[in-house]
């Protein structure tokens, strides 16, 4: 009996710590709050207008940080958690409600995307438009894990916590609808139907999450539905899930084993150690058919039984792999690599020879453009002093401490010829130097008058 007490103990510690039933709100008001979020009229209809817009300038200039802030605004949770939350409790008029406002959603995000697109100038498909278009099982596992968590944020007390907008962020409903307008837009289907099925998956595992949460907390069921639309429903929900599950891990599957024959390969080409030929790039085709190895190499050619050996080795560890190698005394593949690296090289070259001349004949330009105005100065002052003189003006740069240039000055030297008197009062030089400082745009002016 000793034993079994720690173990009750540990059962009863799990089941306070994980129990949902303590802070959670009444039933008619977490429905409340569903219900409400639902609808898409008025300014609930503008936000999503406007969280439409701003997730389709985020993916069209390749900013996540505007993505994640659209996904923040947006407000198509409301109608995925209301057909979750419909199903669980048999409410089957907020599950026609819900799913109207989620097919209205859908297609106004649609149409406003379709159009930014079709305006927009940059036709380029970015990284952030790219990811939206190649959905697998993984997404299906986050849109999963996304629903539970917004269901159980919604269904407590205290809805003020930062879960809800989190769940936008991680199970990204904005950007798949808005990839698929861009694939309307430029009449890339692939790139239609592949974000289409994405925002689907997230779609379906949030109300299916939001389902399973509301059937644990056992929630009240509407009375009076007929058990054979129950039934009906039910068997058109699985048939949904099936539907949607199936090409995600098919799709999901694959991806793993390109990953991880891309991984193989690599392991593979870094094990070569030949101490006189090097590799100087390798191009690894997964195919489920007939995958390939392509290893350019270069220095001393490798011999027919080392290439054997090395085919050896892939069909020895279950790689299905066919090795070519490209060398460079019996391959123009080679040869064309190296003048490939020679031209690009002296074209990177002839480029930052370029751009020094270039930063050269600009520093010519401003030198002109900023040459001193010694004759003004001339005639300036000889109007204030009509004794013979010698005027000089100059920029000269000056050093700091450390010995490195700080910034440049004026120097402006009158000298008076032999026997000649100055007459230039202190007005009239501090008039010289503000007139100098206006004239050459610098603060640091000297005035020497001999």
């Amino acid at each position: 009996m000793g034993k079994i007490e720690p173990l009750g103990v540990i059962i009863t510690f799990l089941k306070d710590r994980f129990d949902l039933h303590k802070d959670k709100a009444e039933q008619a008001e977490v429905v409340d709050g569903v219900r409400k979020g639902v609808e898409f009229r008025g300014a609930n209809l503008w936000v999503l207008i406007f969280a439409i817009i701003i997730a389709s300038v985020g993916l069209n200039v390749n900013s996540a940080a505007v993505v994640i802030g659209a996904m923040l605004v947006s407000p198509l949770m409301g109608p995925i958690m209301g057909i979750g939350l419909s199903l669980g409790i048999n409410d089957f008029e907020l599950l026609k409600v819900s799913f109207r406002n989620f097919v209205f959603a859908v297609a106004v995000s649609l149409v406003v995307s379709t159009v930014y697109f079709f305006l927009s100038p940059l036709s380029t498909a970015q990284g952030e438009l790219l990811a939206r278009t190649s959905p697998t099982v993984w997404d299906v596992l986050i849109a999963t894990a996304g629903g539970l968590a917004g269901i159980v944020a919604q269904s407590r007390k205290d809805r003020s916590s930062t879960v809800v907008p989190g769940v936008a962020i991680a199970t990204a409903l904005m950007p798949p609808l808005c990839t698929a307008g861009y694939g309307l837009a430029s009449l890339n289907f692939a790139f239609f139907f592949g974000a289409l099925y994405l925002f689907l998956i997230n779609a379906v595992f949030i109300s299916l999450s939001t389902f399973v949460v509301v059937r644990a907390m056992n929630y009240d069921k509407v009375h009076g539905v007929d058990p054979k639309s129950e039934r009906r429903i039910r068997r058109m929900m699985v048939a949904t899930v099936v539907a949607i599950v199936v090409p995600s891990v098919i799709l999901g599957y694959d991806i793993a084993r390109r990953s991880i024959f891309d991984a193989n390969m690599k392991r593979f080409v870094d094990s070569f150690n030949f101490e006189k030929s090097i590799v100087v790039r390798y191009n690894a085709v997964y195919d489920p058919d007939t995958c390939r190895l392509e290893v350019v190499m270069m220095g001393e050619p490798l011999t027919r039984q080392t290439i054997a050996s090395l085919q050896g080795q892939l069909d020895a560890n279950g790689f299905d792999t066919r090795l070519t190698i490209l060398q460079q005394d019996n391959s123009a593949s080679v040869q064309s690599h190296s003048l490939d690296k020679l031209y690009a090289m002296s074209t990177n070259m002839l480029a930052d020879r370029q751009a020094r001349i270039d930063e050269l004949e600009r520093i010519i330009a401003r030198s002109t453009q900023q040459q001193l105005p010694i004759e003004p100065l001339r005639d300036i002052v000889s109007t204030l002093d009509t004794s013979s003189m010698e005027i000089a003006l100059a920029r000269v740069p000056l050093m700091s401490s450390e010995g490195t240039p700080s910034d440049t000055m004026v120097v402006c030297y009158i000298n008076h010829a032999p026997g000649s008197v100055s007459h230039l009062k202190k007005d009239q030089l501090a008039f010289i130097k503000e007139w100098l400082r206006k004239a050459t745009s610098t603060e640091r002016i000297e005035l020497i008058v001999k």
